[in-house]
């Protein structure tokens, strides 16, 4: 109940007396609860996960009895009136209920405030604590060990494909439930494309390959990228490969509680952009991972402005993309500690590992 009686303070600070939750990862984090089509309602300081019969066994066995169960017969939002004032207000995640769920509610509350919340819980999110830290460890150690398999099973003729399904059956084994998002095995002029996902090309010697994967563990999730070569490949790739390895060592190097999201950017885009290929870096340095892959804060877009807390959990990825030649990319997971950071992943990177 400890991130309930968080949000709940954050509620009443706010002058928020209910507020309905329907994004499945933002009520497994509050409740610990995994089934889907469900809501967890927050009202006057109490709470009520709202679903149906396919999940009350679910729920009785994974919610805290703090938690109301109401068991559902007649659509999700059909009964909200029995908790909401008639003439009280509701918020909800603007950003995550469809049009017609946000008409059902309109129908179903005719009189009723229903104000948008946006990212209210993913800000809380930002801040992990020592079990998440914990989980997302284990789920970079997967990641780790995947490397040191894949490096092994990689050869001229297998397709990306037969790769990222390999890398993917492969974390599975070792514990994890999914991988992170879809597997990017990207070779030769394809490792030029910074989200090229496993296709049917076959690897051929002399190429560079892109691996930027990772799986959830428990619900939490790992990030991590390497670029290898199969065989020798053109200096180029070679020199490139330094540099964004300088870089990525940058932000290691000055992340930290108070450094900035614009300042972690400048850190790598400043030597890739000295060395002469800063419009070959495209995408932001970063981004935070837990729940989901992509969270707050991060070095890029709005982000930049925010300052880093001790519990954030942060990517490092630079990257130099030469179309139609090859790309490089290193991507590490760290997480910020009182006294600067702590690196979660650790497969090789030192050099331009050639397999």
């Amino acid at each position: 109940m400890q991130r309930l009686n968080q949000l709940f303070q954050r509620m009443a600070a706010d002058h928020i007396s209910n507020f309905l939750i329907t994004k499945p990862v933002n009520i497994y984090y509050l409740t610990g609860f995994t089934g889907e089509d469900s809501a967890l309602l927050l009202h006057d300081q109490s709470a009520t996960l709202i679903t149906d019969s396919r999940y009350i066994a679910q729920a009785h066995r994974q919610l805290s009895n703090e938690i109301s169960i109401f068991e559902q017969k007649r659509g999700l939002f059909t009964d909200l009136n029995q908790w909401i004032p008639k003439y009280g207000a509701l918020a909800f995640e603007s950003n995550f209920v469809l049009f017609h769920d946000f008409q059902n509610l309109k129908a179903n509350l005719p009189e009723t405030e229903l104000i948008p919340l946006n990212g209210f819980i993913e800000v809380q999110r930002e801040v992990k604590d020592a079990q998440e830290i914990e989980l997302i460890q284990t789920a970079c150690q997967i990641a780790d060990d995947c490397f040191d398999h894949i490096i092994q099973f990689i050869k001229p003729g297998l397709t990306e494909l037969a790769v990222a399904n390999e890398m993917a059956y492969y974390m599975r084994s070792q514990g994890a439930s999914d991988v992170s998002f879809e597997t990017i095995v990207a070779s030769g002029y394809r490792s030029a494309w910074p989200h090229g996902s496993a296709s049917d090309k076959e690897i051929a010697n002399n190429e560079l390959i892109t691996l930027d994967y990772g799986c959830f563990y428990k619900g939490y999730t790992s990030d991590i990228t390497r670029t290898v070569a199969l065989g020798t490949v053109d200096p180029e790739l070679e020199k490139i490969y330094n540099i964004v390895l300088t870089a990525n060592k940058a932000v290691l190097d000055m992340v930290k509680p108070g450094v900035t999201g614009a300042e972690i950017d400048a850190a790598a885009r400043n030597i890739i952009n000295d060395a002469g290929y800063g419009a070959q870096f495209g995408h932001g340095t970063g981004h935070s991972i837990g729940l989901e892959i992509h969270e707050g804060p991060g070095a890029f877009g709005s982000y930049k402005a925010q300052a880093q807390v001790v519990g954030n959990v942060e990517t490092d990825e630079p990257g130099i993309y030469l179309e139609g030649k090859g790309g490089v990319r290193i991507e590490d997971d760290l997480f910020i500690t009182p006294e600067g950071n702590q690196l979660l992943t650790h497969a090789p990177k030192e050099n331009l590992l050639h397999i």
